[in-house]
């Protein structure tokens, strides 16, 4: 009997489970919150990604949000080649690495001192350290559904990949590590209220995205921010804005200017490397000195500030600090979020979405407002998976988890939103 030949992806999957736990480098690119085998990729360009299979989608994951320029970006592919050719990295001190921190501090409010790093997850543990260090205590606030990295201390109710995978922490982290993590609701003011008046003295920081995205896109609502900054300033404490999601994507100055709140100290990645690891945190000066070798709190890193992602990200923030960019990338995000809602009531299949400059959560529940992690597991996650594989197979490549957000880049012209929202109307009919 002849045996049928599996797609190029499928047999590359095979593959890497032998060599590779789970197959994957990052668990939510395993399928297992839509089912099926993982795409393998090769190549990208604008808006538009090509499996090994030599299979074309449209993308809304770009890296989930780094490629804001769409892949490929000539610009951003020719500052790497040039670096290249000059050296790969050094572990010493280079004049782009003060570019790139002058460049950040000059656009995101209340920043007046940057230390690149080399993830979002290095920018957040660093930050939370420093903030220990800084105050002298010890209890750290975050919200459900708030992902921050892979740091002990942060998985606790953590989006991303815990979410998708149903896990409420993770073995290996001791509960001592956790014991000062205070887990609250986003955007329920009470919570934060009842914490601060049982807490205040004790907590050194509270960490949030002010735009969450993995949980969905949910942004964080003005008064609840604007009570976190009342009360973190009144105890003492710092408001720490986890913006490696939504810095410069949602705007110039990110998430801080969006709402017009200043936070004491900020992290950042995906888009600052323009598609390469980097990441970074900054804030006020009078906090950021306490890191050494100018003060007492340690962090370190060999290839933090390495040359080629520096110059990948120089040239991506000179392609963002442009005439009407964000103008018309917001203006793009709402033809798509409005033409998908609009597919779903055609089909009679309950959605609800948000949506920021460049960034849609699509919720498939009854819920009038999806605002925090509860109205976000309401969402009916077998739906989506099924919308997932019927956008697929229309050549569309949505997050492979309910509970990841869509991300629009420049390259997402409207002849491809047009395509998108078709694909939207045939699938959420197929599924209905």
């Amino acid at each position: 009997m002849k045996m049928l030949k599996l797609p190029k992806s499928a047999e590359a999957y095979i593959q890497a489970q032998r060599v590779i736990p789970g197959g994957v480098n990052s668990p939510v690119r395993a399928f297992q919150g839509v089912g099926g085998d993982p795409v393998y990729f090769a190549s990208g360009s604008g808006a538009r990604v090509t499996d090994i299979d030599g299979q074309d989608y449209i993308d809304y994951v770009g890296s989930w949000g780094c490629m804001i320029h769409g892949h490929s970006a000539p610009a951003i592919s020719q500052a790497v080649k040039t670096q290249a050719e000059r050296a790969l990295g050094f572990g010493a001190p280079t004049l782009q690495e003060t570019a790139l921190a002058t460049r950040l501090a000059g656009h995101l409010p209340g920043v007046d001192a940057v230390r690149l790093v080399n993830s979002g997850t290095e920018a957040t543990m660093s930050a939370l350290r420093l903030a220990r260090g800084f105050t002298g205590r010890d209890l750290i606030v975050k919200f459900k559904g708030c992902y921050h990295g892979h740091v002990d201390a942060l998985l606790l109710g953590a989006g991303s990949g815990v979410l998708t995978l149903g896990i409420p922490g993770s073995p290996g982290v001791p509960e001592g590590v956790v014991r000062d993590t205070l887990n609250l609701a986003y955007n329920q003011l009470d919570e934060v209220d009842a914490t601060f008046d049982a807490h205040g003295p004790r907590i050194a920081a509270v960490i949030l995205e002010p735009i969450a995205g993995n949980m969905g896109c949910i942004p964080a609502q003005a008064e609840f921010l604007k009570r976190l900054r009342e009360r973190t300033k009144d105890s003492g404490s710092l408001l720490i804005f986890d913006e490696v999601m939504s810095g410069f994507r949602v705007g110039i100055g990110g998430a801080a200017a969006h709402f017009g709140i200043t936070p004491d100290l900020v992290t950042l990645g995906k888009i600052i490397g323009g598609g390469l690891p980097i990441g970074a945190f900054g804030g006020r000066r009078d906090i950021m000195q306490h890191l050494a070798p100018e003060g007492p709190v340690y962090q370190a890193g060999t290839l933090s500030g390495n040359p080629i992602a520096v110059a990948a990200g120089l040239a991506s923030l000179d392609l963002l600090d442009t005439p009407k960019f964000y103008e018309q990338l917001a203006a793009h995000t709402e033809t798509l979020a409005t033409g998908i809602k609009d597919a779903a009531a055609s089909a009679c299949l309950p959605l609800q979405t948000n949506q920021v400059c460049g960034m849609i959560g699509l919720f498939l529940t009854r819920k009038s407002a999806v605002q925090n992690f509860a109205d976000a597991t309401t969402s009916d996650t077998e739906a989506y998976a099924k919308l997932f594989h019927a956008m697929l197979r229309r050549g569309v490549y949505l997050a492979p988890s309910a509970f990841e957000t869509m991300f629009v880049s420049a390259a997402h012209d409207q002849d491809t939103l047009d395509t998108t929202l078709e694909a939207f109307n045939a699938a959420f009919k197929e599924i209905r």
